[in-house]
C-alpha cells in the first residue's frame, strides 16, 4: 500500500513503568498474585472546573457497572484504595522523567503541578489518574516530540463478568513516563522504528522495567478523509506496524463504505427506524442460541439499516462484529445476529424470510436482531441505530483497543478537555535550574551503538542482542577487568545466561561476586572456557562454595598437553579400525566422543589439533 497516496499520518504514545518506588506512596512498585483484602466501589462522573462533563466518562457510566478491588499489603497501602490523601511525588521518578526530556533536548516546564484525569472505568479507586506535564517540545531523530508526562499507572484488570469488573491494586501507583509525539509518522514501519529508538533511549537510563507489560504503545492513526482514531495497549514493539497497517486498511473501508451508503440511503432514514418484536417468528425455531432465551421468557427483535445490505461482514471493516461489540458495551447483551452471517445459528429459511418481511427489508437493506431480556434488547438495538448513524459521515473519531491478531475494536468516544482538573492534594514541584545540573544523562544509544562496534569489533546483530539484553554495562566492566576473554564474556551475557535462565535458574543471584570467581578461574586457566555454563550452574545453585570445591564437584580441572594426548590417544585406539577406513574424515564424529571427555578441562583448540595429529599418525603408519 502507498500510504503517501491515502494520507496516512500518526503519532505515538510511549508509556514506559519507571523502576522505583510508587508514585503518592513509599509501597513496592512489584505484581503479586496474594490477596489479603478486597473493597467494592461505584463509580460516578464528575463535572471538570467549567461545570462539564467528559463524554467518555459519561458513556462509561451509562454500563452501570461494579469494581472489585484485591489487595495485599506488601504493594497497597490506604493510598491505593482511596483512604488517604497521596504522600509526596516521588523525586526519583520526576528525576527520571527529566533525564529523559534532556536526552530528547525537551523544554522541562518550571513547575510541575498535577491534574486529575477523569477515568470511570474501574482502573482506579479514586476515579480519576494522577498525571502531571513534565517537559514540552524535544525531537526524535525525523519525529518532533510533543511533550512528556509522569503519570501513575492503572490497576491491573483481572476479570469481567456481566457488571462486575475485578481488579488488582498491585499495578495501580506504579510511576509511568509517557512521551507523546507529534503526527510526523509517515507509515507503519516508521512507527514501529519510532517507538524503538524511544525504548532504546529510555532503556538507556537503567532506570525502567523491563518485561512483558512494563512498556505500553498507543498510536493515533489517521488517513486523508478519516479521522484521528487512538489505538490503545499495543503491548509488543514487533506488533505496532501491523497494528498501524490494519487500522490504515480499516480506515480505508469504512470511507468506502460511507461513499456506499450514501448512494444508498441517508442518515434520516435511520432515524425512523424502531425495533420490531419478531419473536413469534421462532416459536419453533432449532437455533439453540434462541431457543434459550425465549425459554428464559426473553424477547427476539430486530431493526432494518437502510443502505446496510451486503456491508456488514467486509474484510478490515467487519462492522456486525463492530455493531455487536457497541451494544455489549451499551446494554451487556452477549451478541446480536445480523442478515449478513445468512444463512447461519441454525436459522431456516422460513424463518429469514419471515423476518425479511415483518422488518420491510427492502433492496439494500439489512437487518440485526437482538435477543434477550426487553429492556437489554432495546438498549442493544438503539446503540447499533446509534452507530449504523455515524458510519454516513465516514471514520468516527475514538480510542478503540488492540487485540492479539493486530486488528482493533471499539472502547470509548475520544475524551475531551472536560476530562481534566486539578490535583489539590499534592504540592506542586518546581524545576530549580540547579536540580536539571544535578542530572546525570547517559550515554544516548545510538552513539553507544557506534562506540561499542568500534571499541570491541562488534557486528550489527551483536549489538543489537546486547543492548536489547541491558547487559552492555556488564559486559564492558567484564571486558576491561579481564582483557582477551570480550568474546567469551560476550557469549556468557548473549547465550549463556538465557539458557541458564530458560532451564529454571534465577540469574538474577548471580552476584558480581560470583561472575568475578567464575571468569578469574578461566583468566587463570583452572578450567577451559567449554566448562563456564557447568561452573556458573554449580555457583547458582552453591553460591557460597569455594572455587576449588566448584571445579572438584564440575570435574573441570585444567588438564596439561600431555594429559590431553594420553586420554585421545586412548579414543583413537580403541577405534583403530574406524580411523584406518574414514581416513581423516574420522575427526569429526570423533571430536564428539573426546569432548565427552575433556570438555571443561582444556580448551577446543587444542583438543581438536591434537585428535588431528593423533589421527593422521594411524594413517600413516
Amino acid at each position: 500500500m502507498d500510504y503517501n497516496q491515502i494520507g496516512f499520518k500518526a503519532g505515538l504514545e510511549i508509556h514506559q513503568q519507571l523502576e522505583t518506588h510508587k508514585l503518592f506512596c513509599h509501597c513496592q512498585s512489584k505484581l503479586t498474585d496474594e490477596v489479603v483484602y478486597s473493597l467494592e466501589r461505584v463509580l460516578r462522573p464528575t463535572q471538570s472546573e467549567l461545570g462539564d462533563v467528559d463524554k467518555a466518562a459519561l458513556e462509561e457510566a451509562s454500563r452501570k457497572r461494579r469494581f472489585c478491588y484485591s489487595a495485599t499489603e506488601a504493594s497497597t497501602c490506604l493510598v491505593e484504595v482511596d483512604e488517604e490523601p497521596p504522600h509526596a511525588a516521588n523525586n526519583e521518578a520526576i528525576d527520571i522523567c527529566l533525564t529523559v526530556a534532556l536526552l530528547l533536548n525537551a523544554k522541562p516546564v518550571d513547575e510541575i503541578q498535577f491534574m486529575r484525569k477523569i477515568v470511570i472505568d474501574g482502573s482506579n479507586t479514586t476515579g480519576f489518574q494522577r498525571t502531571t506535564l513534565v517537559a514540552i517540545g524535544g525531537q526524535l531523530q525525523n519525529v518532533r516530540i510533543s511533550t512528556l508526562a509522569l503519570e501513575e499507572d492503572a490497576a491491573r484488570k483481572l476479570s469481567e463478568k456481566e457488571n462486575l469488573v475485578h481488579y488488582s491494586l498491585d499495578r495501580l501507583g506504579i510511576p509511568l513516563i509517557e512521551i507523546t509525539t507529534e503526527a510526523d509518522i509517515i507509515s507503519p514501519q516508521h512507527a514501529q522504528q519510532s517507538a524503538e529508538q524511544l525504548g532504546m533511549l529510555l532503556q538507556a537510563t537503567k532506570k525502567v522495567k523491563r518485561g512483558l507489560g512494563t512498556i505500553r504503545q498507543d498510536l493515533n492513526i489517521s488517513i486523508a478523509r478519516g479521522a484521528r482514531v487512538e489505538v490503545k495497549g499495543i503491548q509488543s514493539l514487533s506488533a505496532i506496524s501491523k497494528v498501524a497497517e490494519q487500522e490504515a486498511l480499516r480506515q480505508k473501508g469504512i470511507y468506502e463504505i460511507s461513499e456506499i451508503l450514501s448512494k444508498r440511503a441517508c442518515k434520516n432514514d435511520l432515524k425512523n427506524v424502531t425495533c420490531i418484536d419478531v419473536s413469534g417468528v421462532f416459536v419453533t425455531t432449532k437455533s439453540k442460541i434462541i431457543q434459550r432465551k425465549l425459554k428464559k421468557k426473553g424477547c427476539v427483535k430486530g431493526i432494518r439499516l437502510p443502505g446496510y445490505q451486503g456491508l456488514l461482514a467486509q474484510e478490515y471493516t467487519f462492522l456486525g462484529k463492530d455493531f455487536s461489540i457497541y451494544a455489549r458495551l451499551a446494554s451487556g447483551i452477549s451478541g446480536i445476529i445480523h442478515s449478513d452471517e445468512m444463512p447461519g445459528y441454525d436459522l431456516s429459511e422460513q424463518e429469514i424470510s419471515e423476518v425479511y418481511r415483518r422488518l420491510q427489508i427492502t433492496t439494500y437493506d439489512a437487518f440485526v436482531l437482538a435477543f434477550g431480556d426487553e429492556p437489554i434488547v432495546d438498549v442493544a438495538l438503539d446503540a447499533v441505530l446509534h452507530r449504523a448513524m455515524m458510519y454516513f459521515d465516514g471514520v468516527p473519531e475514538e480510542v478503540r483497543r488492540s487485540l492479539a491478531d493486530n486488528t482493533t475494536e471499539y472502547m470509548r468516544p475520544l475524551p475531551g478537555a472536560a476530562r481534566m482538573y486539578p490535583e489539590t492534594d499534592v504540592a506542586p514541584v518546581r524545576i530549580t535550574a540547579k536540580r536539571l545540573q544535578n542530572i546525570q544523562l547517559p550515554e544516548k544509544p545510538w552513539e553507544k551503538r557506534q562506540r561499542l562496534s568500534l571499541q570491541y569489533n562488534l557486528n550489527e546483530e551483536q549489538l543489537t542482542q546486547l543492548l536489547s539484553s541491558g547487559y552492555e554495562d556488564n559486559f564492558e566492566q567484564y571486558a576491561a577487568q579481564f582483557p582477551g576473554m570480550e568474546n567469551t564474556i560476550l557469549r556468557t551475557y548473549l547465550n549463556t545466561l538465557p539458557e541458564l535462565e530458560k532451564e529454571g535458574f534465577q540469574i538474577e543471584t548471580l552476584t558480581e561476586y560470583l561472575l568475578t570467581t567464575a571468569f578469574s578461574g578461566l583468566k587463570q586457566r583452572r578450567y577451559a572456557k567449554e566448562a563456564l555454563p557447568a561452573i556458573l550452574r554449580y555457583l547458582l545453585t552453591h553460591p557460597t562454595a569455594s572455587f576449588e570445591d566448584v571445579i572438584e564437584k564440575c570435574g573441570v580441572h585444567f588438564l596439561d598437553e600431555k594429559e590431553i594426548t594420553q586420554v585421545i590417544h586412548g579414543i583413537v585406539i580403541q577405534r583403530i579400525d574406524f580411523v584406518r577406513e574414514k581416513g581423516i574424515n574420522a575427526l569429526r564424529p570423533l571430536m564428539g566422543l573426546v569432548m565427552k571427555e575433556l570438555r571443561g578441562k582444556a580448551d577446543g583448540k587444542l583438543i581438536s589439533m591434537i585428535l588431528e595429529k593423533e589421527i593422521r599418525k594411524v594413517i600413516s603408519s
